[in-house]
């Protein structure tokens, strides 16, 4: 068994960055974190020493049952002993595939994959090819896409991609809509597609739209598409599988042309689809008149294990309710520590906002300014408590118990942020500032 220290430099000696998610990063958690870990139970995970954590991490939110939920593991088990790849189709990817096409609205078609990167390009191709356009458009606000050029030469962090290829992403305000007028306007009959989130946990839009809005700005997206035949594209890797059973497309009454999932729709398995109206799927097929598009083609896009993963969640989901209880439990610990942080007279400076299955929380200087040193030395003494939140992802297996546990340790945790707000955060941080993912230099 390793130490936590011989673990993080033999992570940094054979891997770039010492994780192979920038978001698992050292720079990403404060210095007192556990650098690597062994297991995760429920919604707890264990360091390689042993030491038992309560997690808000789980798994960069693409658990959202708990860990090592037995009937999904089973099912995946299931699988490998039916061989976990086989020379054709298998068994259980058509039964997945008809699974997720019956289960989500708007999708006749679906094509599996391993990562959300890889489908969420693979839109952005159909798309393109479908259209004859090659502008994309995607929105400022929402953090993270893919890995690939057509995204990432579209951030700072564009080294590697060439210029040219970099000009065919621009990016609109969320909740602007005149700001993606004037993008139509000034790159007329060019723009193959418009990729977004329904909504995201950055704010602005992490606070935005509720169930009862008839008319609003998704609606109005959705309109601007259809009037300049660019396709209306929607990325459900954290909404799906957390806002509604059947995705946050669904949630707030819009039907995109295309939608791509992943993260929890297998409860930590590496699955993800991108799925969509058959006219525009089916170009990815070899039964059509069409030019082809060679859309994915991944020898691991559907193993087996992962199907079984994915169809078990679905079941449970639909037998549990799943995002209810997330719904539910987000309210409770945005009231529970808002009022902690009230009543230590810090609430403009910390506090829980957006929507109650997936809140936010904001560090906020004296000036009310975003302080990265005040969120270290919240997450730091969260740690002390033996709970991980670099951020709020909520699971099924996070119950009364552990909304105790947290609140009692956030009151613990917010009597030194107060201290460090009034006296200067360096006096009690005992390590690095954790530092955004997207960022030029070191």
């Amino acid at each position: 068994m390793f130490t936590n220290k011989q673990a993080q430099e033999l992570a940094h000696k054979y891997i770039p960055g010492g994780a192979h998610t920038y978001s698992r990063g050292d720079d990403q958690f404060p210095s007192n974190a556990p650098a690597v870990l062994s297991a995760g139970k429920g919604c707890y995970v264990w360091d390689v020493e042993g030491k038992k954590f309560l997690d808000y991490g789980m798994g960069l939110r693409s658990v959202g049952i708990g860990y090592a939920e037995d009937r999904v593991s089973e099912a995946a088990f299931r699988e490998i002993k039916n061989g976990n790849n086989l020379t054709r189709a298998s068994e259980i990817e058509i039964i997945a595939a008809q699974k997720i096409c019956e289960l989500i609205p708007s999708i006749e078609m679906v094509k599996f994959a391993k990562h959300g990167s890889a489908v969420t390009s693979a839109s952005v191709k159909l798309a393109r090819a479908v259209t004859g356009k090659n502008i994309v458009v995607r929105c400022l606000e929402h953090p993270f896409f893919s890995y690939d050029d057509w995204f990432i030469g579209n951030t700072v962090v564009n080294s590697g991609v060439p210029e040219d290829i970099q000009k065919l992403t621009v990016y609109f305000n969320y909740n602007n809509i005149d700001s993606l007028k004037r993008i139509f306007e000034s790159h007329k009959d060019k723009i193959a597609c418009v990729i977004m989130e329904a909504v995201t946990t950055v704010e602005p839009c992490a606070s935005t739209y509720f169930p009862g809005t008839k008319k609003h700005f998704l609606h109005d997206v959705q309109h601007l598409c259809k009037q300049n035949n660019s396709l209306f594209i929607i990325d459900e890797m954290i909404t799906g599988f957390r806002w509604h059973n059947l995705g946050a497309a669904h949630y707030y009454d819009i039907d995109p042309d295309l939608i791509t999932f992943g993260k929890a729709m297998a409860n930590g398995f590496s699955v993800a689809a991108l799925g969509g109206k058959r006219e525009y799927m089916e170009r990815g097929g070899i039964h059509h008149q069409h030019e082809r598009v060679f859309l994915t083609s991944t020898t691991h896009g559907a193993e087996m294990c992962g199907m079984g993963a994915l169809v078990e969640t679905i079941n449970i989901y639909q037998e549990r309710n799943i995002p209810e209880h997330m719904w539910s439990y987000g309210r409770k610990l945005t009231e529970g520590i808002n009022g902690i942080a009230k009543d230590l007279g810090i609430e403009k400076n910390f506090f829980l906002s957006g929507i109650p299955c997936s809140p936010i929380y904001s560090t906020l200087d004296k000036d009310l300014n975003l302080s990265w040193g005040l969120r270290t030395l919240f997450n730091q003494e969260m740690i002390k408590q033996k709970i991980i939140m670099a951020y709020v992802s909520i699971s099924y297996a996070h119950k009364e118990s552990e909304l105790d546990q947290t609140l009692t340790a956030a009151k613990t945790a917010l009597k030194v942020y107060e201290k460090g707000l009034n006296d200067g955060f360096e006096k009690y941080l005992q390590g690095h500032i954790l530092k955004p993912v997207f960022r030029k230099f070191n």
